[in-house]
């Protein structure tokens, strides 16, 4: 027998009480009502917040989605197995996050930062990120002037796009949208060898694509040189709907960190209307009112509260620390001058750009970029009409180069579309006209690109001059990419400083010489061999 004395236990007693923490966790609970197709209703939780993670019996995980009087609509991230009627569903108190960290480049990442590319878990430290967030408040924003580039002429030169904008790609299936957005990543990969702090690290988030495509996909970045600095998340086809919908979430998430430690990112969702109709389905089945199209009411900000945390931060340091929703993980690490970039992707049905969805994106974005069916099958690559296509941040994303030789560009391109449509009316045309289809005819050749080729900003430069100073003229239709070629063989060989110079936005009289000079010696043999 213990030998306690009375006395002893008493004193225990009053020590457990004093030393009592009233601010112990306190497990709230509920229990499923009914269960079906990736939904729970679950009574009680009277407590719970919206967006709030909640763990089952077998420790599957939902996230809150619906709050209503008597009962809380929960989203299941996992599958459904061995869950039933009855059973306990616990709080976390935790809202929807996942760890971010430099270990994820070059990584295939679900829709919640989990590896799926067999190569083990995420290397190095991580950080706590939220998968909602409210966007950075005006203050501290900058104005988007410094440029992103492409590689892809008819964007650079005609539609640019700046660190921070965000700047949709709209168009039928098949006419190259993914390709414009895989060919801005593989550019990035100049910058990042450079390593002199431009570097622009690039998140791909693929939401209800066949696993055959993005392999395809992840196998062209990888030949190019590109997953280095590049992250893939992925919510395929067989996902389930909230995969799909939480997806981009996380990809921005990913981008936020890049961002708000001072670096660059480029975020690409292929695409948005496939999370539009994942939401949709997950919206009916937790009984919200339908609207237009079937389409819940908040569908419009679904899409605004994600694209609009795509932004430059000033580059102050101690403006940027004041910053709203910070998460605490990065508070240490955060820095001014930042930028996150989006390309969202939204395909159309025939051409149909003033459907629900199309024109809810339109109006958020900062501009589009319209490829159309007709221009992919004539052979134009990129498919890019450059007269609707638009970029409302324009020349103040452009060097000077490049914004002197392309300032009257688009406007002859239009004047060209014009008047091809207006020449197949007659055949009588006067001189100055016929200069101006033949004119714009070979601007059209300029602008065709091979797919997964960028071209390096001084050579888009050299080549563009050529096209807007009508330096193509005597040159036949068909050999005006021979031309090309030649034309930029010779500069890269003899002239590699003229290029550096154009790259850094100096054109002055000399380097404008220079590129006269070049294309009449290149010119000289093609009206030969005509």
């Amino acid at each position: 027998m213990f030998d306690i004395k009375y006395a002893d236990i008493s004193a225990l007693i009053k020590n457990k009480i004093l030393n009592l923490n009233s601010n112990e966790e306190i497990l709230e609970s509920g229990i499923i009502m009914n269960i079906g197709d990736g939904v729970v209703n679950v009574y009680g939780l009277n407590n719970v917040i919206y967006g709030e993670i909640v763990e089952f019996e077998n420790e599957t995980k939902g996230i809150v989605l619906n709050l209503e009087e008597e009962n809380v609509g929960v989203i299941l991230i996992g599958p459904p197995k061995g869950l039933k009627e009855g059973d306990k569903v616990i709080r976390t108190g935790k809202i929807a996050s996942l760890n971010v960290g430099e270990g994820m480049l070059g990584r295939v990442l679900n829709s919640f930062g989990v590896p799926i590319d067999g190569k083990g878990p995420i290397e190095g430290k991580v950080f706590k990120m939220p998968l909602e967030r409210k966007a950075p408040g005006v203050i501290y924003r900058e104005p988007v002037k410094e440029p992103l580039q492409t590689g892809i002429k008819c964007i650079d030169s005609m539609i640019p796009i700046g660190k921070g904008q965000r700047e949709l790609i709209i168009g039928d299936r098949q006419t190259g949208k993914t390709t414009i957005a895989i060919d801005t990543i593989i550019n990035q990969k100049q910058f990042y060898e450079n390593g002199n702090g431009n570097t622009v690290y690039c998140i791909y988030v693929s939401i209800g694509q066949k696993a055959s495509t993005l392999a395809s996909i992840i196998k062209i970045l990888n030949k190019n040189d590109a997953l280095s600095y590049t992250i893939i998340l992925t919510a395929n086809a067989s996902d389930s709907a909230a995969m799909q919908v939480f997806a981009p979430f996380s990809g921005t998430a990913i981008g936020e960190f890049f961002r708000d430690t001072g670096r660059s990112a480029l975020i690409i969702y292929d695409d948005l209307s496939k999370q539009a109709v994942a939401y949709r389905e997950i919206s009916l089945l937790l009984r919200r009112p339908p609207g237009r199209e079937a389409y819940p009411g908040d569908i419009f900000y679904l899409h605004s509260r994600l694209l609009e945390r795509s932004s430059k931060i000033i580059s102050d340091n101690k403006i940027a620390s004041e910053m709203n929703d910070v998460p605490k993980s990065i508070k240490k690490k955060l820095l001014g001058g930042g930028s996150l970039t989006s390309l969202p992707i939204i395909e159309t049905q025939f051409g149909d750009v003033s459907s629900y969805i199309p024109t809810n994106v339109i109006s958020i974005t900062d501009g589009q970029i319209f490829l159309e069916t007709n221009l992919f099958n004539s052979g134009i690559r990129p498919a890019i009409n450059e007269v609707i296509s638009v970029s409302r941040v324009g020349a103040t994303a452009q060097i000077k180069s490049m914004k002197k030789i392309a300032g009257t560009f688009k406007l002859d391109q239009a004047q060209f579309r014009e008047l091809e449509s207006f020449s197949q009316f007659g055949s009588d045309l006067d001189a100055t006209t016929k200069e101006i289809i033949e004119k714009g005819k070979r601007n059209i050749e300029i602008l065709k690109q091979s797919i997964n080729y960028p071209y390096r900003l001084g050579y888009q430069i050299a080549i563009i001059y050529a096209g807007t100073k009508n330096l193509l003229k005597d040159i036949p239709l068909k050999k005006v990419k021979l031309f090309e070629k030649e034309y930029l063989n010779y500069l890269n060989n003899n002239h590699l400083n003229l290029i550096k110079l154009l790259e850094q936005g100096k054109l002055n009289n000399e380097i404008r010489s220079t590129l006269n000079n070049v294309a009449l010696i290149i010119k000289k043999k093609f009206i030969l061999n005509v």
